[in-house]
């Protein structure tokens, strides 16, 4: 369903065990930054209406998941940690050239959202399936289903806005590039690294 071409290593599940602190505080990280991401979807487009009206949803969504997130860390005994540059997300975002109209801009934008969405969304499964942890078993199987629907929802934007052939070429050709990003990472206890 998701279309990544390349699965993450179910063994990435062992590391995460290793830490379980640095994961979630990664997670709530990526939580506040799909919040953020939201946000400057209504700054940038306010014109496209459907789309404010979907982002403001999803922000109430995201910073929600942000705090279950934090509650989680604190539940534990822990405190959140500092941000980490997101080496994943940086360098998928190199894919696309700058320039361009804003209709090209937006489309690229929703296509980048929508790979975060399905790499989160294939995370969470195999934290669903193979976390020891039954409570974050749980916790990891009802947030799947939560990106899952942002991934869904961010590539039929592009689609509308970006015309489907032309968009359903650029989202193939981004996950080519997706694939060979991922061949480097999986051995960190963060979400997308």
């Amino acid at each position: 369903m998701l279309g990544l071409k390349l699965p993450t290593d179910p063994r990435w599940v062992n590391i995460v065990e290793k830490n379980l602190e640095e994961i979630l505080t990664d997670h709530a990280f990526c939580e506040q930054k799909a919040t953020s991401t939201a946000i400057s979807f209504i700054v940038l487009f306010p014109e496209y209406t459907d789309i404010v009206q979907e982002m403001t949803a999803l922000v109430k969504e995201e910073i929600s998941h942000f705090k279950m997130v934090h509650d989680k860390i604190i539940e534990r005994g822990w405190v959140l940690g500092r941000d980490r540059k997101d080496e994943y997300v940086n360098r998928l975002m190199t894919f696309f050239p700058k320039g361009g109209s804003r209709t090209t801009f937006l489309v690229h934008k929703l296509l980048y959202a929508a790979l975060i969405e399905a790499r989160s969304c294939e995370r969470f499964r195999l934290l669903s399936e193979n976390l020891e942890d039954e409570e974050l078993r749980t916790f990891y199987r009802n947030l799947m289903v939560s990106e899952a629907n942002h991934y869904t929802m961010f590539l039929q934007f592009a689609r509308k806005y970006g015309g489907e052939t032309e968009t359903n070429k650029k989202w193939q050709a981004l996950l080519d590039f997706e694939a060979e990003i991922m061949k480097d990472l999986g051995k960190k206890e963060t979400i997308h690294g």
